[in-house]
């Protein structure tokens, strides 16, 4: 093996679901406790791959992983380019977008799509929570057909007055599959008496941490392979004492996606102002087409420092 983590190799996912052993004998303290080793084996025994090879979200064993993502949701082209035409042509445009950074880097280009699953609504709606959740099965099209073209999905939520942890149980079904990751965006939570576009929401560590440590149980229970667990962040009051971010979960991957707009200036100053004293996670930027004062084209956004792992465009 080429490390301690059986989730890491590729080839050895693949041997241990063609022999599916009853024991396994690790030789070496790198592998760590029974405790640590047998939920990452019982993952590994299934034999999945995620987009880009192995179990893990950041390497496929050999080398680094990094992803690029269309944001938005399906059949709403005001929410962002992902909704800007069908299903195929979505994967399609997917592919095209990652393309544009295989050759600037030796690391393994992952395309991806942010779907954006409850809706920031202007008005209350008949649950009264400001947030319209697309049903299970209209975003089922586009999740399946991602996953047979090797692309990752992230689940984004908005969760207007409700919270995090309520919104990701309505999306279990899609969770628990093995290319499905969850993105949280803190400008949506509000409080009992804000609404949208009138306040910035805000949310506090706990209840991310609560929402992490669910999907981290149930990626556990389910024996799938690592996930990424995304908290979407442009200004540090967006998430309160994110110094207790729990980063800690070994079926997670973490993830500080920086969403700020505008002129190049601006953005490098909220890149740099969120990476200060941050816990340690992996970064994503975004390119606005519209927003942007100018947009960055690939080669450009690759020499923002340090390296994005995620690079989103909305």
């Amino acid at each position: 093996m080429p490390g301690a983590d059986p989730r890491a190799d590729p080839a050895l996912v693949t041997a241990l679901a063609q022999d599916a052993p009853t024991t396994v004998v690790a030789l070496g303290a790198a592998f760590g406790s029974p405790d640590v080793l047998g939920p990452r084996l019982a993952a590994a025994t299934t034999g999945v791959q995620l987009p880009g090879g192995g179990q893990l979200v950041f390497s496929d064993g050999t080398r680094a992983k990094r992803y690029v993502a269309l944001y938005g949701t399906p059949g709403t082209a005001a929410l962002g380019v992902l909704g800007e035409q069908d299903v195929p042509a979505t994967i399609a445009r997917a592919l095209e977008h990652a393309a544009w950074y295989t050759p600037l880097t030796s690391d393994e280009v992952v395309p991806m799509v942010e779907i954006i699953a409850t809706i920031a609504s202007a008005g209350p709606g008949p649950d009264g929570n400001y947030s319209d959740e697309r049903p299970v099965d209209a975003l089922r099209p586009l999740v399946e057909a991602a996953g047979q073209a090797g692309v990752a999905v992230v689940l984004d939520l908005q969760p207007g007055r409700t919270d995090f942890l309520t919104q990701a149980r309505q999306y279990e079904e899609l969770l628990a599959l093995p290319h499905v990751g969850l993105a949280l965006d803190p400008e949506w939570r509000l409080a009992p008496d804000q609404v949208h576009l009138r306040q910035i929401g805000s949310v506090g560590v706990d209840e991310v941490n609560a929402t992490a440590a669910w999907l981290a149980q149930l990626t556990r229970d389910r024996h799938l392979p690592q996930k990424m667990f995304v908290v979407h962040q442009f200004a540090s009051r967006m998430v309160a004492d994110r110094s207790r971010l729990d980063v800690t979960h070994d079926e997670l991957s973490v993830l500080i996606h920086v969403d700020g707009q505008g002129t190049q200036p601006a953005k490098a100053g909220t890149w740099n102002a969120l990476r200060t004293d941050a816990p340690p996670v992996h970064w994503g930027w975004k390119n606005f087409y519209d927003e942007d004062l100018p947009m960055l084209e690939p080669a450009q956004t690759y020499q923002v420092q340090p390296l994005p792992d995620l690079v989103t465009y909305q």
